[in-house]
């Protein structure tokens, strides 16, 4: 997968929307205002685990933890494609659920996620 791909994928789930709060070159995305994935300007992806998949993860030397976002449970791979694309986007869906699911009922109702 590559950066098109991330931005493909991402915004295929409900409620999505791209964003640049770090620079034209960083693709965030976000989803009720909240941020869920970011691809970075040197072709890193950052997303969003849960606190079983972070350990997992980060113990098993498959992702790093994510400058700045690690307190939040975010996992850093310093290219896209070192995961398979099907792999990639699970785990980007799967970052979608976890913070949409935090969302307040009125952010939900918006995007339509309710």
């Amino acid at each position: 997968m590559d950066r098109a791909g991330v931005g493909q994928v991402c915004l295929a789930l409900p409620g999505v929307t791209l964003d640049h709060p770090f620079g034209d070159d960083h693709d965030t995305y976000k989803v009720g205002c909240k941020m869920f994935a970011m691809v970075g300007g040197m072709g890193g992806v950052s997303f969003k685990v849960s606190d079983i998949a972070f350990e997992v993860l980060t113990e098993a030397g498959r992702a790093s933890p994510a400058p700045y976002l690690a307190r939040a449970r975010w996992v850093n791979l310093p290219q896209i494609d070192d995961w398979a694309d099907d792999e990639l986007a699970d785990h980007l869906a799967i970052a979608h659920g976890i913070v949409a699911a935090k969302l307040t009922k009125k952010a939900r109702v918006s995007p339509g996620l309710a």
